[in-house]
């Protein structure tokens, strides 16, 4: 531990035997930037285009929206620690990677719940749409969706901050759950709300999506064939989403709540994962799956590449 003007820091750990740290260092930049320009231009062609304003595709802006905070929260200090001697952070902004990246995280569930639901009204009760995801309603679910979380995660920064230290290790790559081993002692209080926690903004949310994906593929089950299809274009995407973001928030919540001698190299490997694969593949999956961001991508594009002939040309 070190203290200067009363600030602890803490060590993240397994940086000590990384080799080739300029190579890794470009790499994770390379792929930043990627993660940033992809979510960023759906973002912008839902943003530009009229047509694309609808709550469907605003759920998705507003995803893909986290997407680009969730890695902005993690990969600047990621590559900056890359290219650092020591792999040092106060405690103080250790807990504050921890609440945005936890804020994210599970308003990540609660989106995808929400666009579960307006899927379930579009497809199943199609002539109540207009008047139960109307503006208003819309806004009240982004809200929920980003504010429940914070109100969750800062009770468990809050008392994470007052908690007594006898670690000053972090073993992983960035700030998650992984802090609680820095606590001489668990708090029961601590334990407790986060299980809570856990239920409300993930559990929940998660047998919501599965149980309203479950009830629309019946209902369109037993309708027409351009229902079936409405229902696979539309819902699909959504559903590979869940379950790659599930699989990895389920790894993140229990291997650092499970003090075991996790392989470091596998632990190492699995942390970028998460936040590499997810944020990366989002816009892919909504861009070559969802018709209309497809077709708005394809114009882009062909744009971009006559004005360069144009170009040459001249």
């Amino acid at each position: 531990m070190e203290k200067e003007l009363n600030v602890t820091y803490v060590t993240l750990a397994w940086y000590v035997e990384i080799k080739y740290r300029y190579v890794y260092f470009f790499i994770m930049c390379i792929l930043y930037i990627l993660i940033i320009c992809s979510n960023s231009t759906i973002i912008f062609l839902i943003w530009i285009h009229k047509n694309l304003h609808e709550p469907m595709y605003i759920f998705i802006a507003a995803l893909l929206l986290n997407c680009v905070l969730y890695t902005t929260n993690i990969y600047p200090k990621l590559l900056i620690d890359f290219l650092s001697e020591k792999q040092v952070t106060s405690y103080s902004a250790c807990l504050f990677q921890f609440f945005i990246f936890y804020t994210l995280g599970c308003s990540e569930f609660l989106l995808l719940a929400a666009m579960a639901y307006d899927r379930y009204v579009a497809i199943c009760k199609p002539l109540q749409y207009q008047t139960i995801m109307r503006k208003n309603n819309l806004c009240i679910f982004l809200v929920i969706a980003w504010v429940a979380p914070a109100c969750h995660i800062a009770v468990l920064a809050i008392a994470s901050a007052g908690a007594k230290l006898c670690d000053f290790n972090v073993k992983g790559i960035f700030c998650n759950n992984a802090v609680y081993t820095l606590q001489c002692v668990r708090s029961r209080f601590i334990t407790v709300f986060g299980v809570v926690s856990l239920l409300d903004l993930a559990m929940l949310p998660m047998l919501f999506v599965v149980f309203t994906y479950t009830k629309i593929f019946i209902v369109s089950y037993r309708s027409c064939k351009e229902i079936r299809k409405k229902a696979a274009e539309t819902c699909l995407p959504h559903l590979l989403v869940l379950i790659s973001y599930s699989v990895f928030f389920i790894y993140d919540v229990s291997i650092a709540r499970v003090e075991s001698d996790f392989p470091k190299t596998a632990r190492i490997i699995m942390n970028l994962q998460i936040v590499l694969y997810h944020p990366l593949f989002n816009p892919f999956i909504y861009g070559l799956k969802m018709k209309e961001i497809s077709k708005h991508l394809k114009r882009l594009f062909s744009q971009g590449n006559m004005s360069s002939c144009i170009k040459t040309e001249c």
